[in-house]
């Protein structure tokens, strides 16, 4: 990290009131510069093969192909340091002019949605695409902080994107999911591949492949770990836990998908959310549960016109 950076440690041992998000802050872009159905007419397909030996990670992860994960955007705010449009947090194309991502993505509720930028359909970070507008944004109305839950938000576009096969919308996770441990996940963004490592260029999205854990198991290691007395619940039931020790989301992937196939589709059923650290032993990523949210994302989405 270089020297006078700010890029906050891991609030370990001893639980901090407030978990870590995995956004990038204003500081920490100097280190990157770098439902129940699908709610689109152009959801996605199966993916291609992934080379196992090309071990670069998210955290313990590898470069995406282009194609992949054709849902993955990129939510930028402009930096007058960099004279351009930088990353800040990942997010899913669930319908052709809407994109779900973190709440704590968005600096306040009533920020200018001008202020934004979303960048789709390229695995390279600045690979040269036209950066699309944002006309709206919807905070969850709960949302406080991401350690409190409803860490999700809805981003409008101003014009519908042109799918195509690197532009493609995800389905919605089904509002009666039940995950277990042997559903096949991954997590993937343009985040940090270290705690404190940024990725480098030419910053290639990052996929992994991560476990779900039961909320009970999680809120307890979380516990465990920590050394924390009482009778607060962590791991809310609106949230979702993933990964294990090497393998997990990281900062600068806020916001971004958690997918699983599920009876022959993928469905995105997490959005990035918070963790202690990142890929840490018994501290696995924790995500918004998208299936909570089914309800209050097709009332959004069902107000175009």
């Amino acid at each position: 990290m270089p020297a006078g950076g700010s890029w906050p440690p891991p609030p370990i041992p001893g639980l901090s009131p407030q978990p870590t998000p995995h956004a990038l802050s204003p500081q920490m872009l100097l280190l990157l510069f770098l439902a129940v159905s699908s709610l689109g007419s152009c959801s996605a397909g199966s993916p291609v093969p992934v080379p196992e030996n090309d071990l670069v990670g998210i955290v313990g992860g590898h470069n995406a192909p282009q194609g992949k994960w054709p849902w993955q955007v990129s939510l930028r705010i402009y930096s007058y340091h960099w004279a351009s449009w930088v990353h800040i947090c990942g997010g899913s194309l669930i319908h052709p002019q809407w994109v779900l991502t973190a709440a704590h993505c968005i600096y306040r509720k009533d920020t200018d949605p001008s202020t934004y930028r979303i960048h789709a359909g390229d695995v390279y970070l600045y690979g040269g695409r036209g950066l699309l507008n944002v006309s709206r944004i919807i905070v969850h109305p709960n949302y406080v902080t991401a350690g409190l839950g409803a860490d999700v938000a809805l981003l409008q576009l101003a014009k519908p994107v042109i799918c195509a096969a690197d532009i493609r919308t995800v389905k919605l996770s089904p509002v009666l999911l039940e995950l277990t441990p042997r559903d096949k996940c991954w997590v993937t963004g343009w985040g940090a591949i270290e705690m404190f490592e940024s990725l480098p260029p030419p910053y290639r999205l990052q996929q992994v492949s991560v476990q779900v854990l039961e909320n009970a198991v999680c809120d307890q290691q979380y516990r465990k770990a920590s050394g924390l007395t009482g009778d607060r619940q962590l791991i809310l039931d609106d949230m979702l836990c993933a990964g294990s020790e090497g393998r997990d989301s990281c900062y600068g992937d806020s916001g971004g998908p958690l997918v699983c196939r599920v009876q022959g589709s993928w469905r995105l059923v997490g959005v990035v959310s918070w963790g202690y650290g990142c890929a840490l032993r018994d501290f696995p990523g924790v995500y918004a549960r998208v299936q909570t949210y089914v309800p209050w994302i097709l009332k959004q989405v069902g107000e175009l016109p």
